[in-house]
């Protein structure tokens, strides 16, 4: 029971903030310095990595400049190369008139922002976002501190010692957790991982979740075969990965409710989500039925020789 709600205390979130953040930057800084001291020849055929921070906002004014700040911070801090693409839908409470303050701050190279006409989805924000980065990793972020910019490191070293081609964020395995949410809220978020997991044959233990570090070639791949634009993209996108035998790995975060600003997952959200899996579900059948149907009706490699093939008298 414990397990099933589980949620980080505010002192264990601070503690973890603050007690271990030396320690943890200092491997990771031996960890990297170990990679770029290979041997020269080995040397020669690693690409220096880049990453592509792609945030979709809309009505973040207040978020938008602590999290610019904090990933900033994060970037000096593990001398990571990156880039932030903030897509914003035309927001009335002008989250762009803050996104052009950082940039004025940190530089357009580090801070880009990519305008739409209107609140057109989430999937199709990252679709539309993922053309301006530049960077061959990708990370996913929510712009409400949800999701805090000081995971991103993890995300890093567990593709680095790992290979893998995407890592994702869990709240349900190892010291994962959440914090801030009600009964409802917990029992909704439980319940639409469960039913997705169930349906889709889920890997992961979190299938909701929506942080998360790609190679950028691996989401190339993945966004033409993407149906869905709201919620469930990340849904749909983990599960493709999977069934396209992609190496998914997972790194415990813990998840804080937004204090500023109102959420936008609401009951038509809710509504849009089971529809969304139901239809992922009914494309993953299709593709089983579709796959079972060729191993029972095409030739064995003895037919196609034409090797002891029955006469047709």
């Amino acid at each position: 029971f414990f397990f099933f709600f589980k949620q980080k205390t505010a002192y264990e979130i601070l503690s973890g903030l603050v007690g271990s953040e030396m320690c943890i930057r200092d491997r990771y800084q031996r960890r990297v310095h170990g990679i770029l001291n290979m041997d020269r020849e080995e040397s020669k055929t690693l690409v220096p990595s880049k990453y592509s921070i792609l945030v979709p906002t809309y009505n973040e004014r207040e978020n938008i400049k602590p999290f610019i700040t904090l990933v900033m911070q994060e970037a000096k801090d593990y001398k990571l190369d990156l880039e932030i693409i903030v897509v914003d839908d035309n927001s009335p409470d002008k989250t762009q008139e803050v996104v052009i303050e950082m940039q004025e701050k940190f530089g357009n190279d580090k801070v880009i922002l990519k305008t739409r006409a209107g609140k057109l989805g989430l999937g199709s924000a990252y679709i539309f976002g993922l053309q301006y980065c530049t960077g061959n990793f990708i990370i996913i972020m929510d712009a409400d501190l949800s999701h805090h910019p000081k995971f991103i490191h993890e995300f890093i070293e567990k593709q680095i010692k790992t290979k893998s081609d995407i890592v994702t964020g869990t709240r349900y395995r190892g010291n994962g957790g959440v914090y801030g949410w009600d009964l409802r809220r917990k029992l909704t978020s439980r319940v639409a991982n469960y039913i997705a997991t169930v349906m889709l044959d889920a890997h992961v233990s979190d299938l909701t979740g929506s942080f998360r570090l790609y190679k950028k070639q691996v989401l190339l791949d993945l966004v033409p075969r993407l149906k869905s634009k709201g919620y469930v993209f990340q849904v749909e996108a983990i599960i493709r990965a999977q069934y396209l035998n992609y190496k998914i790995e997972e790194v415990p975060i813990t998840f804080v409710d937004r204090i500023l600003g109102k959420s936008k997952f609401g009951p038509d959200e809710i509504v849009q989500f089971l529809k969304g899996i139901w239809q992922l579900f009914s494309d993953v059948q299709s593709h089983f039925t579709f796959t079972i149907c060729l191993l029972y009706t095409s030739p064995s490699p003895r037919d196609q020789r034409g090797s002891r093939m029955p006469s047709s008298a």
